[in-house]
């Protein structure tokens, strides 16, 4: 249920190897003359390249399994992908984003077969060229490039079993004759995410518990086609058109709550027990166009790109909680509250982007341009809140109804431009500087807000966002390498739609207008060994972190009977008990700093019988944020701090050990741990998960036995005190623990020439959808 994952994607914010949805994105510049011969690894000036052509792991596999086994590329929660040391890691395919939802782009990785790739390429640091926020680095996947015309293709059909069976399919395409080029794929599945939860919270006078099982069934359809016609040697023209459809009816949640409060008056502890019911009816629909005009403007490789593109995103959401009171044993009672949400979300983004790169006989380079994005977004919700009032003998009394509808319109203008100069001073030092300015203007208006600050909300931002990085390559061997860079974090559309997305009756998220955007500070030095070994330093400071926080206090509720009546005093008055309420308020959350050290290596051995990737490393968490008031209502609350630091181990290797001198037979080794470490909510427990493959490969066929998380040790918890008294915990079980089989068929001419890169000018925005 997707709005009750957002509590479970939360824990991954802080951590260096996890991935999310939330996240979701493509992009890279173009690289010209770049040849790999048997080189697997191999450090750029301003990238790490990973030729996947030369390792023997892509045939078989899908594109987000050969990420998670690319150097410094990780995913704990096989949703979400992370760069070491960075916050987000945004995916780009030959330059061009996709205009997919996090949830749209996982499912597009995992249908989409490898076979095409020729290398990987991580950004750790983006130049100034680049439109990213935050300490978001780049994946850049590059396709291979073949020489004549024809058709060629690929299907794959997979089933998976974890607590639930899902299965998905997929066929691609690529045509090419003379000038033109066509490239398509199809794809879909479905699916039911399951999860299991424990929540705790409260302190000594008051606490409630929430045990339970989440399950999200859904049916994915989408896929992409891009045309590219040659219009003389010097120009192109080309369109591309992405689509992605999800449905995902009957999500249901189902816990038992019992909450705790004390009666100072008979000096003991009354206990309430209710379930909390809620079922959940959603689908979306992304659908993105873009078109590109390439002008070559000389022999040297100077060129002009202009792009302007269209997105449409549509999201229906329709939700029914329901509370019912319960007893001791979880049996059903009555009824004894409903809310009813309407939750629509409308996307609309027009994009422009002009690109002029200018390259000269001394190996220098200046790139200069510019991007307009226009998005609106409408969001027009409707809660009502129905209380069902019952007799002494169980006997419905009457209904009250609280309305509560709030149209909420988000308008928003940016303007960037850049400048940034390249230059290769020899053969063993190179350079880049560069800066961004960006201009943001937007207005969030409400016309039925809670308070009347929520009514109209304007920002404005201008950033000056230097660029720096040099490259050293002391000998053939030796390779060292500095990268600094500034970036601010705008809020994301879902983030600001001022809207609470219901858990349980005291338990819930709620998204904030007020977020504003943060900045962030990133250093990188790199220094790398015979193309085999690295070592990466990483600093980022993170100021007014986006983040969620939870917020918890004591409300007086009607204590009630087995009859969900009011208890009455002597004067005949209800007696009031204080009982939990937990908010998990997105927000800006103080100052962050995030050090980690990264010593690893990417090497065969034994004759190329064994390809080992592995990093070992340390990363220091500094938190330093304070909360007291929700900024949504004003409501006060005990303050939440979070000023913990915390030093924590990650280690990660994957392996592939080749079974047969004919390369036919593969076994793949994949590990993770990650040691607990301060985040956001409190103090996450480590994690680790052994994954296990077999994969054969039969002339055009490959046949792969897939095994993840083996002994099932991939489950979240996080637990959080308070001195205040306060205490939080949870406990997150996704059912990791799995099995997928996988056929796939190549076909075709194995020669066909790939669609020109093209980057699309509305790739920006994309990732900000939920």
């Amino acid at each position: 249920m997707k709005t009750q994952i957002l509590i479970a994607a939360i824990f991954f914010s802080g951590l260096t190897f996890a991935q999310q949805k939330k996240s979701d994105t493509l992009k890279t510049k173009s690289i010209e003359g770049v040849t790999l011969t048997k080189q697997v690894f191999k450090k750029q000036s301003d990238r790490f390249v990973y030729d996947v052509a030369a390792s023997p792991v892509t045939k078989g596999n899908t594109t987000f399994d050969i990420l998670k086994q690319t150097p410094l590329l990780s995913s704990t929660d096989d949703k979400t992908l992370k760069i070491a040391g960075k916050n987000n890691a945004l995916i780009y395919i030959n330059g061009r984003k996709s205009n997919m939802d996090a949830d749209s782009l996982v499912q597009f990785l995992k249908n989409t077969p490898a076979e095409n790739i020729q290398k990987i390429e991580v950004i750790t640091v983006p130049g100034s060229e680049f439109q990213v926020e935050s300490s978001d680095g780049i994946i850049n996947i590059v396709l291979k490039k073949k020489m004549s015309d024809g058709l060629s293709g690929n299907m794959r059909m997979s089933n998976s079993q974890n607590k639930f069976n899902g299965s998905n399919a997929s066929f691609s395409a690529n045509y090419r004759k003379d000038k033109l080029g066509i490239s398509a794929n199809l794809s879909g599945g479905e699916n039911i995410q399951g999860q299991s939860y424990v929540l705790r919270n409260g302190n000594d006078l008051s606490s409630n518990e929430s045990v339970g099982d989440i399950n999200d069934p859904n049916k994915n359809l989408g896929g992409y086609l891009n045309v590219d016609y040659q219009l003389n040697d010097n120009s192109n023209l080309a369109l591309s058109w992405n689509t992605w459809a999800n449905k995902s009816y009957n999500s249901t949640v189902d816990l038992f709550n019992t909450t705790r409060s004390y009666d100072k008056k008979n000096d003991d502890y009354v206990m309430n027990y209710t379930r909390s019911r809620n079922k959940e009816d959603a689908r979306s629909y992304n659908n993105s166009v873009n078109l590109n005009y390439e002008l070559k403007t000389d022999s040297l490789g100077s060129k002009l790109n202009i792009n302007a593109a269209y997105l449409n995103y549509k999201r229906f959401q329709f939700t029914d909680n329901r509370t019912i009171l319960s007893d001791v044993y979880g049996n059903d009672i009555r009824l004894g509250k409903q809310t009813f949400q309407d939750l629509p979300q409308v996307i609309n983004n027009f994009s422009g982007t002009v690109d002029y790169i200018k390259k000269f006989k001394n190996d220098f380079t200046v790139s200069v341009g510019g991007n307009y994005n226009k998005t609106k977004t409408n969001n027009d919700t409707k809660n009502n809140t129905l209380d069902y009032v019952y007799d002494k003998f169980g006997n419905l009394q009457g209904i009250t109804n609280t309305p509560t509808p709030n149209h909420f319109v988000y308008n928003e203008n940016i303007y960037g431009l850049y400048l940034t100069l390249e230059k290769k001073f020899n053969d063993k030092f190179s350079g880049k500087v560069g800066a961004r300015y960006e201009i943001t203007n937007s207005v969030g208006t409400s016309d039925n807000a809670a308070t009347p600050d929520l009514q109209r909300i304007e920002r404005k931002y201008n950033n000056l966002l230097p660029y720096v990085s040099f490259n050293y390559a002391i000998n053939d061997k030796n390779n060292i390498s500095y990268a600094f860079s500034s970036r601010m974090r705008r809020p994301s559309f879902w983030e600001i739609n001022p809207v609470r997305n219901i858990l349980t009756e005291d338990n819930y998220t709620q998204n904030n207008p007020f977020v504003k955007a943060s900045s962030t500070y990133n250093q990188e030095l790199t220094y790398m060994f015979n193309s085999s070994y690295f070592l990466i330093l990483n600093h980022s400071l993170y100021k007014d972190v986006i983040t969620q926080v939870p917020l918890q206090r004591d409300i007086l509720k009607k204590r009630l009977d087995e009859m969900g009546n009011p208890v009455l005093d002597e004067n005949n008055q209800p007696i009031m008990d204080p009982h939990k309420q937990l908010r998990y308020i997105r927000t800006n959350f103080g100052d962050k700093q995030e050090m980690s050290a990264m010593l690893g290596i990417q090497k065969t051995f034994f004759k190329q019988y064994l390809t080992a990737n592995f990093n070992i490393g340390l990363q220091h968490n500094i938190n330093n944020g304070s909360l007291s008031v929700d900024p949504t209502s004003g409501d006060v609350f005990p303050t939440y701090e979070n000023k913990i630091r915390s030093t924590s181990i990650v280690i990660q290797t994957n392996n592939t050990i080749r079974l047969d001198k004919k390369k036919t037979w593969f076994l793949g080794v994949n590990y993770f741990y990650v040691d607990k470490q301060q985040i956001e909510l409190g103090m996450l427990k480590d994690l680790m998960s052994l994954d296990l493959s077999l994969k054969k490969n039969w002339n055009d066929w490959t046949f792969a036995v897939n095994v993840s998380d083996v002994f099932r040790t991939n489950v979240v918890e996080i637990e959080d005190y308070q001195d205040n008294g306060n205490y939080n915990y949870v406990k997150n079980d996704q059912f990791r623990r799995g099995v997928t089989v996988s056929i796939t068929y190549n076909f075709g001419n194995q020669k066909v020439k790939k669609v020109r890169d093209i980057e699309g000018a509305s790739d920006a925005i994309k990732s900000r959808t939920r």
